[in-house]
C-alpha cells in the first residue's frame, strides 16, 4: 500500500512538472487534428460518384473501386506516376545527402565570420515562398534575358529553355528545390555536430587521425542517429514531388516530364469537378507513402537498432 502511494505521488509530481510542456504542444496537436485527422472522413469520396449538391453526408452513389479504375486507365497516369517518383525520389536522396555534406564542410571552417555569413546565405531561401521563388526562377532562367542563359551564351553555349523543355524541366525542379531547402537541414546537422564530445576528437588526434579521419570516424558516427531519423521522416515525401513548386513553374509544354500526382489531383478535382477520381488519386498516394515510411522505420529498427518511439 505504501509503495503504491509513493508511485502515485511520483506520478503526480511528474505530471505537474511536465504540464507546461504538454500545454505548449496543445495548439500544434489541435491543428494537426483539425487539418489532418478530421479530413480523413473525406476518404469515402474515393469510393463514390460524388455529387456536390447532395453534400458529404448525402445519399451518394457508391461505385466501389470505379474511381481507381478510371484513374489507372488514364492515358497519362503512367507518366504522371513516373514523374512523381523520379522528381520526389531525387529530392529525397539529394535532400538527405546535400545538407550533411555542406554541414561537414562548414564545420571545418576556421573563420567564424565567414562561416556565419555562409550559413545565413544558404538558410535564407528556406523562408521564401514558392510563389516568390517561382518569379525569381522565371527571371534568372529566362532563355532571352535570364542571367543563367546570358552566362551560357558568353561561354558559347546556346540558350536553354529550362522551364519549357522536357529534357531539362525535371532537373530544374530537383536542383531548385534542393537549393531552396538544404540550408534548413544544414542548420540541424550543425547543431547536432556541436553536441559531439570534443574529447573524442582529442583522442582521435592523439591516435594520429587527421581531419578527414576524424570526420569519418567521429563526426559521421556522431550524426548517425540524426541521419537515420531524417531518412525515416523523409520517406513520407517519396511521392511528394512538390505541388507548390511545380504548379507555379510548369506549363502544358512540359506535362510529359513535369506533371505529377498532386497537379493531376488539382486538375481532376478543382478544374474538372471529378472529386471522386481526385480523392482516389490522393488516397493512392497516401497509401504508398504509408507503406514506404513503415518500411523505412522497420529497416532503421532492424539493421540500425534505431527506435523512433
Amino acid at each position: 500500500m505504501k509503495k503504491e502511494k509513493v508511485v502515485s505521488n511520483t506520478s503526480m509530481r511528474r505530471i505537474k512538472r511536465e504540464l507546461p510542456l504538454h500545454l505548449m504542444l496543445l495548439p500544434g496537436v489541435l491543428l494537426i487534428f483539425i487539418f489532418h485527422y478530421i479530413p480523413l472522413g473525406g476518404i469515402i469520396i474515393a469510393f463514390q460518384d460524388f455529387k456536390v449538391a447532395k453534400g458529404l453526408f448525402g445519399n451518394q452513389e457508391w461505385i466501389g473501386l470505379g474511381n481507381f479504375e478510371y484513374l489507372f486507365k488514364l492515358p497519362n497516369f503512367p507518366s504522371v506516376l513516373k514523374n512523381t517518383v523520379i522528381i520526389a525520389g531525387w529530392k529525397v536522396v539529394l535532400g538527405l545527402i546535400t545538407p550533411i555534406v555542406v554541414a561537414l564542410l562548414l564545420n571545418e571552417m576556421i573563420n567564424l565570420k565567414y562561416k556565419r555569413v555562409i550559413q545565413t546565405v544558404i538558410y535564407f531561401p528556406h523562408f521564401i515562398s514558392w510563389i516568390i521563388m517561382s518569379s525569381i526562377l522565371l527571371n534568372i532562367l529566362s532563355p532571352s534575358t535570364g542571367i543563367v542563359n546570358r552566362i551560357l551564351e558568353f561561354i558559347g553555349v546556346q540558350p536553354i529553355y529550362f522551364l519549357g523543355d522536357n529534357r531539362y524541366f525535371r532537373g530544374t525542379m530537383i536542383v531548385s528545390s534542393i537549393w531552396k531547402n538544404f540550408g534548413y537541414g544544414t542548420v540541424v546537422y550543425l547543431a547536432s555536430i556541436t553536441s559531439i564530445d570534443p574529447e573524442l576528437y582529442d583522442a582521435a588526434s592523439i591516435d594520429g587521425a587527421g581531419r578527414l579521419r576524424q570526420l569519418w570516424h567521429v563526426t559521421l558516427p556522431g550524426l548517425r542517429a540524426l541521419i537515420i531519423l531524417m531518412m525515416v521522416l523523409r520517406m513520407d515525401d517519396f511521392l511528394n514531388a512538390g505541388f507548390d513548386q511545380i504548379y507555379n513553374l510548369y506549363n502544358t509544354s512540359v506535362y510529359e516530364t513535369g506533371d505529377i500526382i498532386d497537379t493531376l489531383v488539382y486538375r481532376l478535382g478543382l478544374q474538372r469537378a471529378m472529386y471522386g477520381a481526385a480523392a482516389a488519386a490522393g488516397l493512392f498516394k497516401s497509401a504508398i507513402s504509408t507503406v514506404l515510411i513503415s518500411l523505412s522505420y522497420y529497416i532503421a529498427n532492424k539493421f540500425f537498432d534505431y527506435k523512433l518511439f
